[in-house]
């Protein structure tokens, strides 16, 4: 967050401001929102979830998984209409 800030010119609490005004979250959780919505499209395309993950930027399934679980209530595979 803090190097986002510098980049944009701005202080970090001024950055979160912004987030808050403009999406109703802070950067931090913005970004975690973001990865989200990628690993989604993988694994929709068809990715094992596994990779997925990785692909992603999470640290491992279990990772994604309860990203997953806390952004959407239910699992990865529910979510996404698959079957066990």
């Amino acid at each position: 967050v803090a190097a986002t800030a510098d980049e944009l010119g701005i202080g970090a609490r001024q950055l979160h401001r912004r987030s808050l005004a403009a999406f109703a979250y802070g950067p931090k959780t913005l970004a975690r929102v973001l990865r989200l919505q990628r690993a989604l499209a993988l694994a929709r395309a068809g990715v094992p979830f596994a990779e997925t993950a990785a692909r992603s930027g999470y640290a491992d399934q279990a990772h994604l998984a309860r990203d997953v679980k806390e952004f959407a209530g239910m699992p990865l595979g529910e979510l996404l209409g698959r079957s066990g």
